[in-house]
């Protein structure tokens, strides 16, 4: 029984399944495991893929962000950068990092996870490793194009890998994992570049080039440690010779995704459908949410030490240090939403809430003369905006089906929130500063959209729903598949 065909029990599940709610509540009946038995299989597939794709993902996070260390840290007086150099050194990233997002998904699927995901991760490090003997500020662009480039596969590929192993309404709490990783990164970031400031002089290299050093070393490390650690997709796994769960323990993550959404097996790839999953209004919808809130999301971690620099007056060693507090009481909200989300299967109400955060918080960061009341509106605006990130993934991944589609959807998806990291780097001027009024008055409107967009798209899933309960449409190809709002 536990090494049933996959594919007859899929077209089984097809054609049984009668409502969304006989599979919320038969989701952990399995015939072979106890639920307690299947808590400790899933555990295992967390310590392996969840925690290693997240501290990738925090290396990814330190080189793509340590551009703001690096600048209060003495890059912008070495490097003598004038009017928007700055900004054009943040931005170059973006262009290739977008441009490559779609490619992510389908070399995961040809080259493996564990090559594909492992191997950029080394590369890129010694790249950035490079950027500390950069002599020219026109060097530094060129180096963060190629990182750009680089990265582009790196969180698709992640988000899509991590949605083939778990069911829809497991999966917010491992992107928050995923993600809360990397704001641990994001918010130690300053402290660690702050202790490095200490090494100025060693080996000739000043300060912030001994940011860019050091941290290229531990994603070179972390990246080697990956080829060990990581793992492939469910189906590549059980014919490896590094599988480390049975065929049985195999079968049972097959059983699971099946009874979920029935999309556990790899459909053929057709350039066609691939292309065509893109069409799909609800993908660009959440992909708007997804931008919106990465705008604010990356503009922080580019320009808050800079703000509190020239905008608070604090020294460097506080402006760095003060990096970490908003983005630990980040870590704390996204783990308390999205076990709530996952416990109630919600979405929508959470990213409203993180959003009012945004909206709340921004207008005291950007129009207030206190520092504390300032503080106040870093720290809820970090909190909001990190914290959404994790519900939208969810929320993509929930309202989508087939290997695909996910795979076509989840790159769409990033190159958007990529677009969000290019747009925070634009309207954060360096003309603007120290209050960066456009930049504040720009994700205070797309915070409003996010609302706005939420709204709409939960009236177009509780109707389609109604529908399908009705018997009038069948969603995404499966009976029983509901769309979560």
């Amino acid at each position: 029984m536990a090494s049933m065909d996959i594919k007859t029990s899929s077209e089984a599940h097809v054609e049984s399944v009668e409502s969304q709610k006989s599979i919320l509540s038969s989701i952990d009946d399995d015939p072979v495991y106890s639920r307690r038995e299947q808590r400790k299989i899933i555990r295992k597939i967390d310590l392996r893929l969840i925690l290693m794709l997240g501290f990738l993902h925090c290396v990814c996070l330190i080189d793509r962000g340590n551009l703001g260390t690096a600048a209060v840290a003495g890059m912008e007086e070495e490097l003598k950068l004038v009017g928007t150099q700055y900004s054009t050194i943040a931005v170059a990233f973006f262009p290739p990092y977008i441009a490559f997002q779609v490619l992510g998904p389908v070399l995961v699927r040809k080259i493996g996870p564990i090559n594909y995901l492992s191997g950029i991760c080394f590369v890129w490090g010694c790249v950035m490793l490079s950027a500390g003997f950069v002599k020219k500020w026109t060097e530094m662009v060129g180096i963060r194009i190629v990182i750009g480039a680089l990265e582009a596969g790196f969180f698709p590929a992640s988000v899509y890998l991590i949605s083939t192993w778990y069911t829809r309404y497991d999966i917010q709490k491992r992107y928050a994992i995923f993600y809360l990783l990397g704001c641990v990164a994001s918010a130690f970031t300053g402290i660690l570049s702050y202790g490095i400031t200490f090494m100025r002089g060693l080996g000739g290299l000043t300060a912030w080039r001994w940011i860019f050093v050091i941290q290229g070393l531990i994603t070179c490390v972390l990246g080697a440690t990956g080829w060990f650690v990581l793992v492939g997709f469910p189906d590549q796994m059980k014919k490896s010779k590094r599988k480390f769960l049975s065929d049985e323990e195999y079968d049972f993550i097959a059983r699971r995704i099946t009874k979920d959404r029935a999309d556990a097996s790899l459909e053929p790839f057709n350039l066609k459908k691939y292309l065509k999953a893109g069409l799909d209004i609800n993908i660009w919808g959440i992909g708007l949410i997804y931008y919106s809130t990465t705008t604010t999301a990356y503009a922080l971690s580019y320009f808050l030490p800079i703000i509190y620099k020239q905008g608070m007056g604090f020294s460097t060693g506080v402006s760095l240090c003060l990096f970490a507090p908003p983005y630990a009481a980040a870590g704390i909200l996204m783990v308390t939403t999205s076990w709530l989300g996952d416990r109630y299967h919600i979405r929508g109400p959470i990213l409203i809430f993180n959003a009012m955060l945004t909206i709340i918080g921004l207008p005291l960061m950007g129009f207030t003369e206190s520092v504390a009341s300032r503080l106040v509106g870093a720290f809820l605006v970090t909190i909001g905006a990190n914290s959404n990130v994790p519900c939208a993934m969810a929320y993509q991944a929930n309202n989508i089906r087939g290997q695909w589609k996910r795979a076509v959807s989840s790159a769409i998806f990033v190159g958007l929130g990529a677009s969000g990291g290019m747009t925070g780097s634009l309207v954060y001027r360096s003309q603007d500063a120290p209050s960066y009024h456009p930049g504040i008055l720009t994700c205070t409107g797309l915070s409003g959209l996010v609302i706005s967009l939420v709204i709409v798209l939960s009236i177009r899933f509780r109707y389609l729903n109604k529908k399908a309960d009705r018997g009038e449409i069948v969603i995404a190809g499966l009976p029983g598949f509901r769309y979560t709002y």
